[in-house]
């Protein structure tokens, strides 16, 4: 929906199992029209779509120009895609699997170009649209000079991908950015790491690319990058990394690269009791399920540990001051018994857009419903409504 006349603000249809294109239409004609008669009965409401590699192949002209007419009928619009998740994203494992295949294949990069197209054809007229993708890659399967190796094959898909924007803006007259959502255990993890990558990395990339193909001075290729290849920025993940909303928007913004999308979500926090924890091992045990990665971080020193997986943390149980887990936990509540969550900072993120705007694609992304504790778990579409009547009220609006 759009908010003040500010924000485009709807959340992630990742909540939503949908590996092709059939069974993703009917969960969103099953629970949108629904949730849009809650919250913006009388004007448009956005959609955070998400379409698997499958389901985007499967979206042929035909079906998208029916898509398009169902979204008009119900006064429904798309603003944004989320094109990390290339595979299934429910109802089986998929912990690291989520970041393949990553940005050094071609897969990765025809796949995000097949969802350029289909958002441009899908986006209003002078509608700006944006596509979240992963960190480039999963850390762990890079070492060394591989690791060099491969954030260098990324932005070289990156650069390109660049350039195919370009063409697609120049030919349609649809910006479409690409959002890079730096997660722990990423290649690209925090706020620092974004931007090394993007100066020793992309920058260099996109000249050499521009430059090849468009004849194009390195000054006027940097611009287009930054028009092109933006910052996604996920609350919980920048949470993770115990990096401050106003510092993380501060330094993006001095570096002039634009934040395409804030992602609204929040991770779960548990402080140490002192001698004995037990509490809180047994209350974080209940949230070890098979099916996503729940990185666990620590500050130690003014440096931040990770842990791989919740698993591996509740094996060891460690003495601990604080520890940030990687759940996307109901951005509408604070505590889950003895632990907690980091809906402060995501009340920081709305309190900052209030008075400095960075970002106008608002994207609520808890998608871990089915995997929460059975007291946590409501019907759908009422959990869904509730988060963003949460985010309407800290925002102050009138929606």
């Amino acid at each position: 929906m759009w908010v003040d006349q500010q924000y485009h603000l709807s959340y992630c249809t990742n909540i939503h199992p949908g590996n092709d294109w059939v069974e993703t239409l009917a969960h969103l004609k099953e629970n949108l029209p629904i949730i849009k008669a809650r919250l913006s009965p009388e004007n448009p409401f956005g959609i955070g779509l998400r379409l698997s590699n499958k389901a985007s192949v499967e979206l042929s002209a035909q079906r998208l120009a029916e898509f398009k007419e169902w979204l008009q009928t119900e006064g429904l619009y798309v603003f944004t895609i989320n094109g990390f998740p290339y595979g299934n994203f429910h109802g089986e494992k998929v912990k690291e699997q989520v970041h393949h295949p990553d940005w050094t294949s071609k897969e990765r990069l025809e796949y995000t170009q097949r969802l350029a197209v289909q958002l441009a054809e899908l986006l209003a007229e002078k509608q700006e649209g944006g596509i979240s993708t992963s960190p480039i890659g999963y850390r762990h399967l890079y070492k060394g000079e591989n690791r060099k190796e491969a954030l260098a094959m990324g932005s070289t898909h990156l650069a390109s991908l660049a350039v195919f924007l370009h063409h697609l803006e120049k030919e349609t007259g649809k910006l479409i950015h690409i959002d890079i959502e730096p997660e722990p255990d990423g290649l690209l993890e925090n706020s620092e790491e974004f931007l090394a990558f993007y100066g020793d990395y992309l920058k260099p990339a996109a000249e050499n690319e521009f430059g090849k193909t468009l004849d194009m001075p390195a000054s006027e290729a940097e611009e287009l990058l930054k028009r092109y290849i933006t910052l996604c920025y996920d609350v919980c993940h920048f949470s993770l990394a115990y990096e401050q909303p106003d510092a993380v928007f501060s330094k993006i913004e001095k570096a002039g690269i634009r934040i395409g999308k804030i992602q609204i979500s929040a991770a779960l926090k548990a402080h140490s009791g002192g001698s004995d924890d037990q509490e809180i091992w047994e209350a974080l045990s209940k949230f070890d399920e098979p099916v996503y990665l729940h990185q666990v971080t620590e500050s130690r020193y003014g440096q931040v540990f990770t842990y791989s997986d919740l698993p591996e943390l509740l094996k060891i149980q460690p003495r601990f001051t604080e520890l940030r887990a990687h759940f996307h936990v109901p951005i509408f509540l604070d505590t889950f018994g003895v632990l907690q969550s980091t809906q402060e900072d995501i009340i920081q993120v709305l309190d900052y857009l209030k008075r400095n705007p960075v970002s106008t694609h608002l994207e609520v992304e808890t998608y871990t419903w089915d995997v929460l504790p059975a007291h946590l778990k409501e019907p759908m579409a009422d959990s869904i409504s509730r988060e963003l009547e949460w985010v309407l009220q800290k925002l102050g609006a009138d929606e």
